[in-house]
């Protein structure tokens, strides 16, 4: 069992042992360490200034703030903000002044999540970020716009990192299986293609979670009458278990869910649509919120081209509030569909927005005597007198002013039902 915890000789993690050395064995990040890119311009120059580095978990921003330590000839000081207080913080700041003037060394300092200081954590760094006491890797899951406050942002530059390709991620899984110094080559694995697909799609970007998947797999599997260790199917929906969704209901990735949610509706792709929902509602958003962007989309882009759709959405509001979780995904999954596959228009919207707009900057306009209330003034100041009632009239309809200086809003479209009510005011409007 030893080789449990030392496979190819090595203690540390597969993870850990396929760190990046070089650049180009970063994986997945070409529009930041492409050749000619800016962040690969600074480290190759050695004029490495302050930077945050924030993107999903296992995409390299670690291994690359290490890289650069190793490379800066700097003395390194690496903190973690989920344990660090303000007087570590002051002690590194100290340590580096004095390194500075006493010995001219710089000091590189490396904080992993750094969305967890709090405003005066991050206050302590200021001065000496902004003097050059020291240089600062922020490193962090979460979008700097919410944790960071405006005066270190502005004092760095942010480098947003992608989650890795499944093609590149892949490759990476290639080479630790072939990788005799530093993969588990001397374990002989042998990986299937349907374990190394489910490896690869599971991984959902993360390369750390690629390559523990791999250990686990490896180390757990005994070797065949060859010495081989073959990593089937099974053995790798074992190793790697469920994926781990990211989506954190108070940064970015609610706002960019439910944006694709409602794009998908607009677009009529149900597939989509109810992809993005079901991605949500995995990842444990609440329902009534998903139902008030259905409700939202179906007034604004479907409106009078299928009235269903505002029924069927507010139907499948009240249903989420009634059962909740996990039956509402049905009535949120058909109010989702069917808004996705109705007819659009957002005339209705435009409409009213063009109308706010003129109640805003055009013209006054008072009601016409003959539309006011005539429940009490009729006789005195004149309101309702010659007011007509469309349902004496043939079709149930007379031409008469409803506002003074008209001005047209509503422009329906020639899409499903708001077709007939298009053909219908041809016929009314002068």
């Amino acid at each position: 069992m030893s080789e449990l915890f030392s496979a190819g000789g090595e203690a540390r993690p597969l993870a850990a042992r396929l760190a990046p050395r070089e650049l180009d064995e970063f994986v997945g990040q070409r529009a930041l360490l492409g050749p000619g890119k800016l962040l690969r311009r600074l480290v190759e120059s050695g004029r490495f200034a302050s930077a945050l580095f924030f993107g999903p978990p296992g995409c390299g921003k670690t291994a690359l703030a290490r890289h650069i330590a190793g490379r800066a000839g700097a003395d390194v000081v690496e903190l973690n903000a989920v344990t660090a207080g303000v007087a570590d913080i002051r002690k590194a700041v100290e340590q580096a002044k004095y390194s500075s003037a006493s010995l001219g060394r710089r000091t590189l300092l490396l904080v992993d999540e750094i969305h967890h200081f709090n405003r005066s954590q991050q206050d302590a760094l200021l001065p000496s970020v902004e003097r050059g006491d020291v240089l600062l890797i922020g490193m962090t899951t979460e979008n700097p716009g919410f944790y960071v406050n405006a005066a270190l942002r502005s004092r760095v530059t942010a480098f947003e990192f992608a989650p890795i390709p499944e093609e590149e991620l892949a490759k990476l899984l290639d080479r630790a299986v072939a990788d005799a110094d530093r993969g588990v080559a001397s374990l002989k694995v042998v990986l299937t293609p349907e374990a190394k697909a489910h490896l690869v799609r599971q991984a959902g970007g993360d390369a750390r979670r690629l390559l523990n998947a791999l250990e686990i797999a490896a180390l757990t599997t005994a070797p065949d009458t060859n010495g081989e260790r073959r990593v089937t199917l099974d053995v790798a929906e074992e190793s790697i278990q469920k994926r781990q969704i990211r989506y954190d209901k108070r940064s970015d990735d609610h706002y960019d869910h439910i944006s694709a949610f409602i794009k998908s509706m607009r677009g009529s792709d149900p597939d989509a649509a109810v992809y993005w929902m079901a991605k949500m509602l995995e990842a444990g958003e609440d329902p009534r919120f998903i139902a008030r962007r259905i409700l939202i989309c179906a007034a604004e882009d479907v409106g009078n081209a299928d009235f269903r759709a505002l029924l069927i959405a507010e139907a499948a509001f009240r249903a989420a509030e009634v059962l909740g979780m996990p039956e509402a995904r049905i009535p949120l999954s058909q109010a989702a569909l069917y808004v996705a596959c109705a007819p659009k228009s957002n005339a209705a919207y435009l409409a009213v927005d063009a109308a706010l707009g003129e109640v805003r900057t055009g013209p006054a306009r008072e009601v016409p005597l003959h539309l006011r209330d005539a429940s009490m003034d009729a006789e005195e100041r004149g309101h309702g007198k010659g007011y007509k009632y469309a349902h004496d009239f043939p079709g149930h309809w007379v031409r008469q002013e409803y506002m003074p200086q008209p001005k047209r809003f509503y422009e329906p479209t020639d899409q499903g039902d708001e077709k007939r009510l298009a053909e219908r005011l041809r016929t009314l409007r002068p």
